[in-house]
């Protein structure tokens, strides 16, 4: 998976994305079938801490080939990640970002219309490029803030469904709701951008940080796990209601991940946001397939716009493997770069 030259071919990054987009399609697709047609219903924080389990070993494993030995991959461990807390603690703040990320939207869903949220939810896309452009010193040309802001729109097509008169159980206060997507967004936009520059101003193993990162994530979910279904999890057991197709899940889980920081590492965060649209919408074209969902005409428009935003954003060629030095440019004039 890992190229050998850091100075990676457009081959190599076109076949990242577009196993990262085909597997986020068919993860979506079976993540449906396992919560709706499965008659035991298993708990998703248990599947998402195996995740992480599975990530972990995965990128071991990886490491292991990199390294060429046991004895150099012990040696690498002991280095990279028991013997250094320092880099632990740094690859811990986007697992934390995260963790807190989506408990912000949970309180946007709990105090927004789901219509409202999924349209708000989509300022992570511009949110994303703002910190690309503010942390890691890069210029986006304004063909590539107009493609940005057109992929905003084609997801809120894509995933847009029509406001529908619900009685709401609980008081909803739309103002906590605002506030919680605006720190959800940026939340969003930070962590990617944070763990990017993290990987791309060092010399250390992709592999490395994927294990520090995995580390930190596992005892997050456990976490998660416990204050969620902690109880349940006690009386059913950890693996209550997993059958295949829910391992296969876990499966496609765990491989979009690994691919997901591959794409970080030689392409940027917003190809990333790019890939996932790409993915949103092939699942969505599966779902009519397999769950006889309806095609409508603000869908159509939504995947147009996507796939026209891709093809814009990827016009200028420049080299997003690495750091661009800070002193080149103000921020002011990296936001205006045409």
């Amino acid at each position: 998976m890992s190229p050998p030259k850091e100075n990676v071919s457009l081959l190599f990054k076109l076949y990242c994305l577009t196993v990262m987009t085909l597997v986020a399609a068919s993860y979506t697709v079976a993540l449906r079938y396992t919560r709706t047609v499965e008659t035991k219903l298993y708990f998703s924080t248990t599947a998402v801490c195996i995740t992480e389990v599975i990530k972990l070993f995965l990128s071991v494993g990886i490491l292991a080939k990199e390294t060429g030995s046991l004895a150099r991959l012990i040696t690498s461990l002991k280095e990279n990640v028991f013997g250094s807390p320092k880099e632990l603690l740094k690859l811990s703040v986007p697992s934390l970002v995260y963790a807190f990320q989506n408990n912000m939207a949970f309180v946007a869903l709990s105090n927004l219309d789901a219509a409202v949220y999924q349209v708000t939810y989509q300022l992570k896309i511009p949110c994303t490029a703002l910190c690309t452009v503010l942390m890691l010193n890069r210029t986006l040309s304004k063909l590539q803030w107009f493609s940005v802001f057109m992929l905003c729109g084609g997801v809120t097509l894509v995933q847009w469904k029509p406001a529908q008169a619900t009685k709401v159980q609980v008081e909803q206060n739309p103002w906590l709701g605002f506030g919680a997507i605006a720190v959800a967004v940026l939340c969003s936009g930070f962590a990617g951008v944070y763990f990017e520059k993290v990987l791309k101003s060092s010399d250390t193993s992709l592999w490395v940080r994927n294990i520090q990162m995995y580390l930190s994530g596992i005892v997050l979910t456990l976490f998660g796990v416990y204050v969620s279904d902690g109880a349940q999890v006690l009386e059913k057991g950890f693996f209550y209601g997993y059958t295949y197709y829910v391992w296969f899940v876990i499966f496609l889980a765990s491989v979009g991940g690994l691919y997901t920081s591959v794409v970080v590492k030689y392409t940027d965060n917003i190809m990333k946001g790019f890939s996932a649209a790409a993915a949103i919408v092939l699942s969505t074209v599966a779902s009519v397939i397999l769950f006889g969902l309806q095609i409508t005409v603000t869908f159509s428009l939504g995947a147009l716009l996507v796939c026209v935003s891709i093809y814009l954003y990827g016009l200028p060629r420049q080299d997003t493997t690495k750091i661009q030095p800070s002193e080149t440019k103000s921020s002011k004039e990296r936001l205006a770069t045409v």
